[in-house]
């Protein structure tokens, strides 16, 4: 498991750091009760993956042991989600959601249909930070770069909605590195949209590379499906050969685009919130419970045959990283909101 020796010593040490008493009393709100976790995409995907195996282990660590029941609200990206938990759900700790990180740069460039405010949800962590890639299947003929970029018609490509990885990182791919792309609309998850690749209504789709080999496990060591390009920061030990995405821009712009759109949102792609108002004790309870469950040996044994790496960051760090993002430059805002839209998306080759 990739970095898993140093993520368990760093987890250890941040649960050491920050955990608090474990009074008589933290049992109370959790003893014989249930604890919801929304995940705001459908069944089948990475998503509902890492949600289903967090539920699996995450009782253990809270005072009280409840019970952790997943329950799927997908729509609009985890839109519907957000919404539900910033508005709906009761602030007592026993509602979790794990939404789409790319929500919060919904709300920040004023994307309709947003009744939250990032700012004022409980952050509790990432158990992941992601590698967002391009897996397309070999029928299509997409298997590099060079082919994306010479095919004669635009490649289609499947997404959710806007707002999601599957729609942000095709966009600034496509105005970055100026790869001919036409968006598909309207799949539930990822798991309809490798189902649309392998029927041939689309060549594939850009999402996370942790979801993409675990999911598509099977057609990936068959040699039926194919990834041509990755879009980290840096290249994934996995993907050797794989041109990463900001190397292949020819100016500064694209890069930055590449950068800000993709590659700083990959590090917060799968966050775990609590609603607003939850008290801080509990706040500061369940972030100790989801990095102690990171660092759990039976967990780590599960995503290891799951396929699921673990290399996480810590509710404080992602409400920092939340925070700053509010803080962007209005011209890199304006690119986003851009990025964001339906409308082209300016080109950012041509020096």
């Amino acid at each position: 498991m990739r970095r898993g020796a140093r993520v368990v010593a760093c987890l250890a040490a941040l649960a050491a750091a920050g955990a608090v008493p474990r009074a008589d009393g933290q049992e109370a709100p959790f003893k014989d009760r249930i604890v919801r976790l929304v995940v705001g995409f459908s069944a089948g995907g990475g998503f509902d993956a890492y949600g289903r195996l967090i539920a699996r282990h995450l009782g253990r660590h809270i005072p009280g042991h409840p019970t952790v029941v997943v329950e799927n609200m997908p729509g609009a990206g985890s839109l519907i989600a957000a919404n539900h938990l910033y508005r709906i759900a009761k602030p007592d700790g026993r509602t979790i959601g794990t939404i789409h990180g790319n929500q919060v740069v919904a709300q920040l460039v004023g994307r309709p249909g947003i009744e939250f405010d990032a700012r004022k949800f409980q952050w509790l962590g990432v158990p992941v930070r992601d590698t967002p890639a391009c897996a397309f299947t070999r029928t299509s003929g997409i298997t590099s770069v060079a082919a994306w970029r010479q095919a004669r018609a635009p490649v289609k490509l499947g997404a959710t909605a806007p707002g999601d990885a599957s729609y942000l990182s095709a966009r600034i791919l496509q105005a970055a590195l100026g790869l001919p792309t036409q968006l598909v609309l309207g799949y539930k998850g990822t798991a309809e949209i490798r189902l649309a690749a392998e029927g041939g209504e689309i060549a594939g789709a850009c999402w996370q590379w942790e979801s993409i080999k675990t999911t598509w496990a099977r057609a990936l060591d068959a040699g039926e499906v194919v990834v041509p390009l990755q879009a980290a920061a840096r290249p994934h030990p996995e993907l050797p050969g794989v041109p990463v995405a900001n190397t292949l821009a020819t100016t500064e712009e694209a890069r930055e685009l590449i950068r800000v759109g993709i590659e700083v949102l990959a590090a917060m792609t799968r966050p775990y919130v609590l609603p607003p108002n939850t008290p801080r004790d509990r706040v500061a309870l369940l972030r100790r419970a989801f990095l102690e469950t990171l660092t759990d040996p039976q967990f780590l044994a599960e995503a290891r045959r799951a396929r699921l790496d673990v290399d996480p960051l810590s509710g404080d760090v992602l409400e920092r990283m939340v925070a700053g993002l509010f803080t962007l430059p209005p011209a890199l805002r304006a690119r986003l909101a851009e990025a964001f839209g339906h409308q082209p998306l300016r080109s950012a080759t041509n020096p």
